[in-house]
Formats: C-alpha cells, sequence, structure tokens
C-alpha cells in the first residue's frame, strides 16, 4: 500500500496555510498535494513538522508508509545513549508525519494508526531502556550484570498499559508505564543496590522521553498505573507487586491488566509475571460485582471532571463524557471481567476485538457491537484531530465556531451543521446503548455487616473528642461507610475496629484530620492499613496526627535523601526561627513527620528492617547535627562562647553503628578540647569544666524535655568514662588517659561503634584517630577474652530471654552477636563498628572462619529483622500469635518464613548455632574449635 491509494481527504481551514505548504512540495501533484495542503490548512502543527521533514516526507510520500515506518524504527538499534535523545525525537516527528497523512487520506485504517503509534512508543521504550541499563552497568552499578544482560533489560521490564498495551494509542497520547524487576535473578546481598539502580534507570528513562527539548519529546509518560502509586517507588520487584495484586488488588487494576503486555527490557520476563496475575484478572466464577464497581468509577470519573448535565457538544470531553469513548471501552471490559475467566477467547486487550467477541459468544446482540464498534471508530478518528491540531493532549471538542470549523474540516466535511448534527447523534446513541447495562447509582453508600460487639464500640464514637462538634460529626458521617468497609476487609476485621477505635478516641480534634482524610482518601487506606498491622503505630497516630500532613506534602514517599541533605533541611527551618523553645518544637515536628515516614515505609514494604534502621540512625544524627549549635548559640547568649576548641558528640552503641530501631534511645557521650584554666567570655562566665557540663545538660534537656510537642528522644550517657559516676561531658585529655589507664575492657568494646554525630568536625578527626590508634593498642590485652566471657556470662544472668520471640536478649540472639563483633574488632585492632564489617575484620584477623562468619550473621539479620520489625508493631512481642492476622503477616513476610512455626523452629536453630559459635570463639580467642567442621561443610 502506497499514498497513492488515498481514500479520503481533509480540507483546508487556513486557506493560506494550504497553499503554502502545497508550494514547498512543488514535487508532489494531484491529491498528494491536495492531502499535503488539506493536513497543513487544518494544523498549525502538522504545517510546522512538515517544514521541518520536509525532504525526508518527500521522499516517504512516494514509499509504502508501513515499510517507511519500520525502517525509520529499526534506525533507533545501537543509538549511543548521548544521541538518544535527539534521534528519538526525530523518529517521533516522522512517525507521527506519516501516521497523521495516512490517518488524514484514509490509507491507514484506526487499527494502522494505533498502531504505527504503539510500535514507535514501544520502540522508543526499549533503547531507551537499554540503553540505561548499559550505562548502570558500565558505572558498575547493576551487581552481577555483564553488558550482554543489557539487551534484556537485565531483568527489568516494563509493561504497557491503557491505550499502549492495547496498540491503541491515540495521536497525542500520555504512555501508561509500570516498570518492574525480576529480583529472583540478584542474590539478597544485591537485591537493594539492583532495586536503587532500576528505580535509577526508570526515573531517567521517563525524562528521556518526555522531557521538552529542542528536538521536542518522544511521550509524555506516566507511572500512575503501578501497585498503590502513592506509597510504592517507580519500579519495583515482580515479587511484591504479586503480593500487592494478590492481596489489595482493585477491580479497576484487573480492568486495566486487560490491556497489559511486556514492551520492553526482559521480555520473557514479563510474560511470566502477566501469567502469575492470570488469577486476579480472570475470576473464575460470573463476577457481576464487576458492573457495579465499573460504575462507581464512572460517576466519579464525571463528577471529577465535571462532566455532569446535558449534553452539549461545545467543550464536550469525547473520551470521558457523556456517550463518549471510555463509555464504550467500561463496558467492553466489564462484560469481559464477568466472563473472561470462564472464556479466554473473550481476552482480547482491543476494544474492536472484545465487542466482536462479546458478540460472538451472545455477551451482547451483534447489532450493539456493530454500533459501538463504528461509533468508537470514529470517536477515535475526531480525538486524533483534535489532538492533531497542536499536538495537544486533549479529548474536548472546540468551544467556538470557528474551532468547530476547524475540525469539520479536517475529517473532510464542508458543512459544520451536517458535522456537528451526526456528531451528536452517535454520542446519544452511545449513552443509550451503554447506560442501561450500568447499575444505576443508589446515592448512598451502604456499611457492611458487624458483629453486635463492634456495633457497641461504633455506638460510643459519638462521645469522642474528635467527635463532638457537628462539622466533625458531618465530614465523618459522609466517609464512615469507607472506613468501616476497608477495616471490614482487613485480615482480621475485629482487631482492626479496636485499633482504630483506639486512635480515634486519642484525637484531641477531629475536623481538621477528617478534612484532609476526606480529601485524601489514600490517607484513609495508609490509617487502616496500620490499624490492621501495627498497634504501636496507630498509638503513635492518635497523639501525633498531624503527621499525616506530611504524606500529603509530595515527597513522602520518595527515596531517602541521606544524612547531609536531612541535615541541611532541619538547620534551614531552624534558622528561620528566632525563638529558642519554638525552634526545639519545630525540631519535633520535623523529626516526628520522618520518624514516620520510616515506619510507612517499613510497614509497607518499601524499605526493610535494615534500611530502616539505618534510616532511623540518620535521622537521629541529622537531628543531633542540627540541633546542637542551636543549643550552643542559645547557651552561648547567656555565658559566651565555648572556650577552648569545642566540643564533639559521639554516638556510641546502635547509633555509633548507624543502626536504631523504630524506639531505640541514643548512646551519647560528650568530648571537650580545652584547658581546665580556660574560662569563657560572656556575661555569665564558666570554666571549661562547668561550661561543657551545663552545655551538655542543656543539650540533652533538648533532646528528652516534654514541650508541647513531645520529647525527641530517650538518652543514654552511661557509657562515658566512669559511667554513673563521671563528668557528663569529658576533656580530651581525661578520655585519652582513662581509656588508656582505667577503662575496663567492655568500655573498649563500646569504643569499637564509637563516632561523631555532631559538634566539632576536627576534634571528632582527632577523636576518631585516638580511637583507632586505642582500639589497636588496647587488641593484646592479656585478659580481653576472659573479660568478654565473663561479660557474657553477666548480661546472660541480669538479661536472659523473655520466651522463644526475643531475639534481643538471651544467648546466640543480637546482643550475644553484637558482643562478639565487637569482640572481634576490638582483638583484631579494626576500626569497624558495624556488626558485618566487625565480624569480617575477626576472619581476616584469624579469630573466626569464614563459616562461623556466615552463621552468625545469618543469626544476626534473623534477629534483627525481628526486633525492628516486632518494635515497629507493638512493646514488646512475646507471643507473635497476639499480633493478629495483619501484624503476622507483616513479620513473616520480613523474616522470609511461610508460618510462625517454621519461623520459630528458624529462630531457635539460628540462635542456637550462634550461641555454639560464640563461646567456642570466646573459648579459644581464636578460630573456633569447630573450623575443620565448618570448611567439609561449606
Amino acid at each position: 500500500m502506497t499514498f497513492g491509494s488515498l481514500t479520503r481527504l481533509p480540507l483546508p481551514y487556513d486557506a493560506e496555510s494550504g497553499r503554502s505548504a502545497r508550494d514547498s512540495f512543488p514535487e508532489l501533484s494531484g491529491e498528494l498535494s491536495d492531502l499535503v495542503a488539506g493536513a497543513a490548512g487544518c494544523s498549525p502543527y502538522l504545517r510546522t513538522l512538515m517544514s521541518r521533514e520536509r525532504d525526508w516526507l518527500a521522499d516517504a510520500l512516494g514509499r509504502d508508509p508501513a515499510a517507511t515506518v519500520s525502517d525509520e524504527l529499526a534506525a533507533l538499534d545501537g543509538v549511543p545513549l548521548s544521541n538518544l535523545s535527539a534521534r528519538l525525537r526525530q523518529a517521533k516527528r516522522r512517525v507521527a508525519l506519516l501516521a497523521a497523512l495516512a490517518d488524514l487520506g484514509g490509507v491507514w485504517t484506526l487499527d494502522q494508526v494505533t498502531g504505527a503509534l504503539s510500535d514507535l512508543a514501544d520502540r522508543a521504550t526499549h533503547v531507551a531502556l537499554t540503553a540505561l541499563v548499559a550505562d548502570e552497568i558500565a558505572r558498575k552499578k547493576l551487581p552481577a550484570a555483564t553488558p550482554e544482560d543489557a539487551a534484556t533489560g537485565a531483568g527489568m521490564v516494563v509493561l504497557a498499559m491503557g491505550k499502549m498495551g492495547a496498540r491503541e494509542l491515540n495521536y497525542s497520547s500520555d504512555i501508561d508505564l509500570i516498570c518492574l524487576f525480576d529480583e529472583s535473578r540478584y542474590s539478597a546481598d544485591d537485591y537493594h543496590d539492583a532495586r536503587a539502580s532500576f528505580i535509577r534507570v526508570t526515573r531517567k528513562l521517563c525524562g528521556l522521553l518526555s522531557d521538552h527539548t529542542d528536538e521536542g519529546y518522544v511521550f509524555r509518560t506516566d507511572l500512575r498505573l503501578r501497585p498503590d502509586p502513592s506509597v510504592t517507588p517507580v519500579c519495583l520487584s515482580m515479587e511484591a507487586a504479586e503480593r500487592y495484586y494478590e492481596s489489595l488488588g482493585r477491580t479497576w487494576e484487573r480492568a486495566a491488566y486487560i490491556k497489559a503486555r511486556p514492551c520492553a527490557g526482559d521480555l520473557a520476563a514479563g510474560a511470566r509475571f502477566l501469567e502469575t496475575l492470570r488469577p486476579f484478572v480472570w475470576r473464575k466464577h460470573l463476577d457481576f460485582a464487576a458492573i457495579q464497581d465499573a460504575h462507581d468509577m464512572r460517576l466519579k470519573i464525571k463528577a471529577h471532571k465535571g462532566l455532569g448535565g446535558a449534553l452539549a457538544l461545545e467543550g464536550h470531553d469525547i473520551k470521558l463524557g457523556q456517550g463518549g469513548i471510555r463509555e464504550i471501552e467500561f463496558f467492553t471490559q466489564t462484560r469481559q471481567l464477568i466472563a473472561g475467566g470462564r472464556d479466554p477467547d473473550l481476552r482480547s486487550p482491543r476494544t474492536v476485538e472484545g465487542l466482536a467477541a462479546l458478540a460472538a459468544k451472545g455477551w451482547i446482540p451483534h447489532d450493539v457491537a456493530e454500533k459501538l464498534t463504528a461509533h468508537y471508530i470514529e470517536h477515535r478518528e475526531i480525538e486524533h484531530r483534535l489532538q492533531m491540531v497542536q499536538d495537544a493532549q486533549t479529548q474536548k471538542l472546540p468551544s467556538s465556531p470557528q474551532e468547530f470549523d476547524r475540525i469539520a474540516r479536517f475529517v473532510g466535511e464542508a458543512q459544520t451543521n451536517a458535522f456537528r448534527s451526526r456528531l451528536e447523534s452517535r454520542l446519544k446513541d452511545v449513552a443509550e446503548l451503554t447506560e442501561g447495562f450500568f447499575a444505576p447509582d443508589s446515592g448512598v453508600e451502604a456499611e457492611p455487616d458487624l458483629s453486635e460487639a463492634a456495633q457497641d464500640m461504633i455506638a460510643g464514637w459519638h462521645s469522642y473528642a474528635a467527635l463532638r462538634s457537628n462539622r466533625a460529626q458531618e465530614i465523618f458521617k459522609r466517609m464512615r461507610p469507607t472506613i468501616l468497609t476497608k477495616l471490614h476487609d482487613a485480615a482480621d476485621p475485629e482487631a482492626a475496629l479496636v485499633q482504630f477505635d483506639r486512635f480515634l478516641s486519642g484525637l484531641p480534634a477531629g475536623v481538621q484530620l477528617f478534612s484532609l482524610f476526606e480529601a485524601n482518601p489514600q490517607l484513609i487506606d495508609l490509617i487502616v492499613d496500620i490499624c490492621a498491622t501495627s498497634p504501636r503505630l496507630a498509638a503513635y497516630l492518635s497523639r501525633n496526627a498531624a503527621v499525616f500532613d506530611a504524606v500529603i506534602g509530595g515527597g513522602f514517599f520518595a527515596q531517602w535523601p541521606g544524612t547531609p541533605e536531612l541535615h541541611r533541611q532541619l538547620a534551614d527551618r531552624l534558622a528561620q526561627i528566632d525563638d529558642y523553645e519554638r525552634q526545639l518544637d519545630a525540631a519535633r515536628i520535623w523529626a516526628r513527620e520522618w520518624h514516620f515516614r520510616v515506619g510507612v515505609h517499613h510497614l509497607r514494604g518499601l524499605i526493610d528492617a535494615f534500611e530502616a534502621g539505618a534510616e532511623y540512625a540518620s535521622l537521629a544524627e541529622a537531628v543531633l547535627t542540627a540541633l546542637w549549635p542551636v543549643v550552643v548559640a542559645d547557651f552561648s547568649a547567656k555565658h559566651g562562647p565555648p572556650p577552648g576548641q569545642g566540643a564533639a558528640v559521639l554516638g556510641m552503641g546502635s547509633l555509633g553503628a548507624g543502626r536504631l530501631n523504630a524506639v531505640s534511645d541514643l548512646d551519647l557521650i560528650v568530648i571537650y578540647d580545652a584547658d581546665t584554666s580556660e574560662t569563657s567570655q560572656g556575661r555569665r562566665p564558666l570554666d571549661a569544666r562547668s561550661y561543657y557540663a551545663r552545655l551538655t545538660k542543656a543539650f540533652l534537656t533538648a533532646l528528652t524535655a516534654p514541650t508541647a510537642e513531645g520529647r525527641l528522644y530517650e538518652v543514654d550517657m552511661r557509657l562515658r568514662p566512669s559511667g554513673r559516676q563521671g563528668p557528663v561531658a569529658t576533656s580530651i585529655t581525661a578520655f585519652e588517659n582513662y581509656q588508656r589507664n582505667e577503662a575496663w575492657t567492655w568500655e573498649h568494646l563500646a569504643l569499637t561503634r564509637a563516632r561523631r554525630v555532631a559538634g566539632s568536625v576536627a576534634l571528632g578527626d582527632r577523636i576518631e584517630t585516638l580511637r583507632r590508634a586505642l582500639l589497636a593498642e588496647k587488641s593484646t590485652g592479656p585478659t580481653v577474652c576472659k573479660d568478654v566471657a565473663d561479660m557474657r556470662a553477666r548480661l546472660a544472668e541480669a538479661k536472659p530471654a523473655h520466651g522463644i520471640w526475643d531475639a534481643k536478649s538471651g544467648p546466640g540472639r543480637l546482643m550475644d552477636i553484637e558482643l562478639v563483633a565487637q569482640f572481634c574488632a576490638l582483638r583484631a585492632g579494626h576500626p569497624a563498628r558495624r556488626v558485618e564489617a566487625q565480624l569480617r575484620a575477626g576472619v581476616k584477623a584469624g579469630i573466626l572462619d569464614a563459616a562461623a562468619e556466615t552463621q552468625l550473621l545469618r543469626a544476626y539479620r534473623l534477629c534483627w529483622t525481628l526486633q525492628a520489625t516486632g518494635r515497629l508493631l507493638a512493646d514488646r512481642i512475646s507471643d507473635i500469635d497476639q499480633l493478629g492476622p495483619g501484624g503476622q503477616k507483616f513479620i513473616l513476610a520480613s523474616a522470609g518464613s511461610p508460618s510462625t512455626e517454621a519461623l520459630a523452629t528458624r529462630l531457635q536453630d539460628c540462635c542456637a548455632q550462634a550461641q555454639h559459635l560464640i563461646a567456642s570463639t570466646l573459648a579459644n580467642d581464636g578460630p573456633c574449635k569447630d573450623k575443620t567442621d565448618h570448611d567439609a561443610s561449606q
């Protein structure tokens, strides 16, 4: 087929533009010349493309348009990443121009037009993805991936959704994408690096396709069809997506997956993923509940877009409005969902094919299918012309008579009134054919059936402070059916309702929060999720409901910004406040929002227990770093600037190691550098020792005092020299002398995790140099092994395990493994702070063998996961069964165990092995006795 076989022609609305375009192509004659004049005379956008691609188009009009498009797409292969943006945009201009002319001239059917645009989207997405993945691999950002893996996205796949998925892409369409990666291709150690790499690729991919440059753009991209887009990262693992759809997938998402197909990257992995979703999309039994769900969606769209009321052509939305494209799509997809589970022949992703299949199987009359098909094609062609005018993403009919004239000429109609009459008739016919299919709207949302106990609980809500005002009651009444329905759908409805009741009862007021919920319904999902899973977080929310503001802020679900950026944000906020008490309150509000964010990310599975631990520690360090100069400035106003060289705050314990849980306190030491003879220069001068002691107490008060906004952290300073008996701040000279001559072995163990977290950087560097020297010096102490063994015995007696689920205390559990890790670091004289690095130092020093390291890390990772996860959910977990199904599911998923019984067995086995290895290591002060056996078992 060539451009010689024209079946229709547009009429130039702007005659001068048409003549000018015709003159630009003197080599064309007859109908081809008329086609160019008509297209340019109706569309400024097409006129611009013709001018920009004149020579290419003149040649293309003499060839088969399908072959020309194929050649253009093939030329994209192998384009370097540095040139890809410009080349993709050139391909977009050419394919868009050729498809438009083939459409306007009737050379191509609607199916061929949308197919060519979809082919371009597929090719552009694939070459962009593979180029970006290749760049990640070249920069060694994607673990265990080779250059050859780039061709298949190294396990990443892009699913085309919506019209792109159905190969029905319209002329100026967004492309709806879901980006996933096959986590099974990566080891547990590489998983998080791989995920971060794929998230980067996805963000760059969107920019490469959608950014406007001097060359134009390729396609606007939309990633919001992915699971829970307000919560999840832009690229997520297939396993996480499967879990979401299995537990939370909704009817509209089932409908969306009718059109889904892999279009870029690892197409085989994408096909496997879609196969796993088949039971979710296609139910085994007839699913008439989908009708009401679809009807509700239609009503919401109309209400949201303001599309109700009588039909009027001016400004009418031909996609979403009455009798529009979406009505036909909903009609088709809903009937497919009803019966497609039983009959695979009904599962076509394409609207016209779906209508034909439904008619063939007797689900709709043949004449209805034929009418809707004809109306659909004409609606889509008008949609294309609306978009061709200025390359605008619009489906709205013109509002002025002049612009109606333009569209009429664009479709080849010289009489605008005739065009309007036919269009109005088609819209009304579609509305009549589809409206009766959907259930009528009752106007009142029904509440679920509740137990008598639940009804009694709800009856008491009117007495709560949050519901005392009439306005709060009115707003809550509108939300109540939705809330109760979502609570009723939780894994344990009664437990979820109890937690929601506690949340509601703890609210001091309701109007603002309820208004926030009503304007942002996703928050209802969040609070129900929290109530169904984490009693601790639900109780926290009732006391700190203002943290919901952060969820709406726009960056709540973005990646963790890192400690420097957090410090900058808080420091900037505090610098804008000139009152000390208000600064302390502001720090509490800010930290509370970020703390809540970490908990939600952990609860939703966006981060694991180790990432959460690092983020809690990062947040604490940012708070300490930003608040220290605020406290110093306030203290200096009374007593003068700090004497000497200032002070540094050391984080000890878990803070020093950079890993905290949701309720960790902070172990701190303050060290200053000043002679005892020095005094401050201020209104109320103090000698150096008194100055830093009182400054330290002021800092502790700033952290721990319960202001109107609560407290920031609990602080423990017992790791300072001489413990509770020593001064709260220690001079660097006294600290060094104490560590060299008086400190016990346990204090040297504590030193293995010390790290500056606030205060003087120079002093912090000096302390770090001293720390490293002390560890090397004390590593050869003759009593280190015995002291640690004795300390371990005392800990075991003083802090026994509280049942099998206590991951922290007891032989072979967190404290025990951390103790032997610190022993390894001390004995090796190594500066490592985290457990993993300390055990590795022990291996290098011959204290442990590799097999022992592996088994200890296995126990440590399980114990930390249980400890961090458990502290997010409740104060103490004596029995997992007490958490209810939601909490149990979260813990089991976090630990990767299929059942509580399996998890209990695994925990006991891991801890028993760890206990044996620790005892053996300390008994030998070197490689464990079972080294040969361990090596043999590897």
